[in-house]
């Protein structure tokens, strides 16, 4: 079990990983160093202005210009190209249909940055829908992109820019990254702005990115040691309302003049991260330890199947056949479990010798750190992902 212990950001990091050997009982280095307070930041490191933010955008369209590695033989893909041969001016015979392998059905998506006015351009995201083995060397042809309101905010076109190569010869291939998906640095022309609501009224509202009331309570005292008493107001544990300046020019400069003001967060809420999937635990500063006994075996159970061939006699009937049957050895072993007392630890670094002194593998704490929390002895809440 390894262990990533981070005092300067205010959190310590316990990474666990699936051990393979028996290093996975190997205790986790601490460091002894005493904690600090966390340091002053931004109200622009934890919140932003309510309304200014991206919006998504997606659109479909075809990547011409492929080696032989589009999409063939799709109905979706023949239907598409037909349709657009036909706005260029070039209807097909009744009867006829369009097979091309050098041409792909993608989905196109990119991100609207908030205040992206007409005539700037932004980077697009170019993915495979059908069978093509890979986009490398393909254009994109012009494909609109549209936001959540069906409404047209950009255009996208140019060459795909694929990260990756592969080769195929008497049926082995040898494939390098993901072939199927590319970008299009500055890509899309942004064609319509969406408005924001920076502009409106005589007050601006501050989001914070995580909810939490003293946090909020700590923005507006800020802001008004800063400005004046009245200039802001904690309306809930995420939102805080600023008066500002109805003249643009003037909310700009009073908005980058807020953002920059320091700012003393309070202490985080304890959490424990746990996840199952990669046996990684992340405990924040927080967390403290009551005083527990705990006992914890390992139970494992091993299974051998060993393949045995049965022949027919020398005078056996015809008609016999030789057959190959399995023997399976099932062992069960079940360690025995001590009792281990974990004494009251306030200090995180006191928290990380006690699971140390356990000796489980990253598994086994997931389940001792939900039993713990069951018994009341965790003080921390749990976070399962």
């Amino acid at each position: 079990m390894a262990a990533l212990l981070a005092t300067s950001s205010g959190w310590a990091q316990t990474r666990v990983t699936t051990p393979s050997t028996a290093a996975a009982r190997a205790p986790v280095a601490v460091a002894t160093t005493v904690p600090t307070p966390a340091p002053s930041q931004r109200i622009k490191d934890v919140a932003a202005v309510q309304g200014v933010r991206a919006n998504q955008l997606t659109g479909y369209g075809l990547v011409v210009g492929l080696d032989g590695t589009g999409d063939g033989n799709n109905a979706y893909t023949n239907q598409s190209l037909a349709n657009f041969m036909q706005q260029m001016g070039v209807s097909l015979p009744p009867g006829v249909t369009v097979q091309p392998k050098n041409v792909a059905a993608v989905l196109v998506t990119a991100e609207l940055p908030p205040f992206a006015r007409p005539g700037q351009t932004i980077d697009v995201t170019v993915s495979s829908v059908g069978s093509a083995k890979s986009l490398r060397g393909g254009t994109l042809i012009q494909t609109p992109l549209r936001g959540a309101d069906g409404q047209i905010y950009a255009l996208a076109q140019g060459n795909i820019v694929v990260a990756g190569a592969g080769a195929s010869a008497g049926g082995s291939s040898v494939t390098v990254n993901h072939l199927n998906a590319g970008r299009i640095p500055n890509g899309a022309l942004v064609e319509r702005s969406v408005p924001t609501p920076l502009l409106l009224g005589d007050a601006v509202e501050l989001a914070l990115r995580s909810q939490d009331f003293q946090t909020a309570t700590r923005v507006a005292q800020t802001i008004n040691r800063a400005l004046g008493d009245g200039t802001a107001q904690a309306l809930d544990g995420r939102l805080v309302r600023v008066r500002a300046p109805v003249d643009p020019n003037e909310r700009v400069a009073f908005l980058a003049s807020i953002e920059e003001l320091p700012l003393e967060l309070p202490q985080p809420a304890a959490k424990v991260i746990l996840n199952a999937r990669t046996g990684s635990i992340v405990l924040n500063q927080a967390v403290r330890l009551g005083p527990a006994a705990i006992a914890h075996g390992n139970l494992s159970i091993s299974i051998t199947a060993t393949p045995q061939v049965s022949q027919p006699p020398p005078l056996a009937p015809s008609g016999a056949q030789t057959v190959v049957t399995e023997k399976a050895d099932i062992q069960v072993q079940q360690e025995g479990g001590r009792l281990i007392e974990v004494e009251s630890s306030a200090l995180l670094a006191d928290v990380v010798r006690a699971l140390n002194k356990l000796g489980a593998t990253p598994q086994d704490l997931l389940a001792i750190l939900q039993a713990l929390k069951a018994a009341g002895a965790l003080k921390a809440e749990i976070e399962v992902l």
